[in-house]
């Protein structure tokens, strides 16, 4: 970890394209750095420039864009740079290493992870109802999907879950067969099972008449043996 003060920085200039034993020598780079405990690194690509060569690379020629030059930087202590040298010089090949006496003025601190409590495992058990929508694929409610739709308006009115079903074959009131994978009319069934409060679904179902102009809703009472997404405050009511 570097700390406030006097420190080096190691610039090393390379060819894109150019690499070692079949590996991109910047990469080569990076890894002893980061195995060698260098406090941080970076790698910058330029857009347009020439070296040892003297041939001119820029990034509006298509034919040498993999010779874009590079550059690693990376500020150390005078103690680790010199001890890292000589195997970067044996890295990076042709390739340029510039040394500067630099000042740190604020060194970086490890970002640390938040510590978080975790959850209660809550079980909750408890009556809660099945709300059921049955209706067809090609549905529609404003120019979207009639159960996209359904299933936005169940998470904007803290509907605790929703799952969507496509059934594979099926005929409503209507006596017309619809199957999945039918290109022609994309009659595929479809079925939207949610269940909450019984008071939470109630209140929510004069949506569901606005928008459903044909189908089937079914109430079930259900069982609630694990309810993993609600604060207990907010679950199911307890027997």
């Amino acid at each position: 970890m570097l700390n406030r003060g006097k420190a080096v920085k190691v610039t090393i200039y390379l060819s894109e394209g150019a690499t070692l034993h079949g590996v991109p020598i910047y990469s080569s780079i990076l890894d002893f750095l980061f195995y060698r405990g260098v406090s941080g690194a970076t790698v910058m690509k330029g857009i347009a420039g020439f070296g040892a060569d003297h041939h001119m690379h820029s990034a509006h020629l298509v034919e040498v864009s993999d010779h874009l030059p590079l550059k690693v930087e990376f500020i150390e202590t005078r103690e680790k740079v010199d001890s890292l040298l000589g195997k970067l010089e044996e890295i990076c090949g042709t390739g340029l290493i510039e040394v500067q006496e630099t000042t740190v003025a604020k060194p970086a601190q490890e970002s640390k992870a938040k510590k978080t409590t975790p959850p209660e495992h809550l079980r909750i058990e408890g009556k809660a109802q099945m709300m059921r929508i049955y209706l067809s694929e090609e549905d529609r409610w404003q120019d979207k999907a009639l159960y996209k739709a359904l299933v936005e308006a169940m998470r904007a009115n803290d509907i605790a879950g929703v799952t969507v079903y496509r059934g594979i074959l099926g005929f409503g009131p209507n006596r017309r067969a619809g199957k999945d994978k039918n290109p022609a009319a994309h009659r595929t069934p479809i079925m939207l099972s949610a269940i909450d409060t019984a008071e939470r679904l109630e209140s929510f179902l004069p949506l569901v008449d606005r928008m459903l102009e044909e189908g089937l809703v079914v109430f079930s009472d259900v069982d609630v043996i694990h309810y993993a997404y609600r604060a207990a405050d907010a679950g199911p009511a307890s027997n």
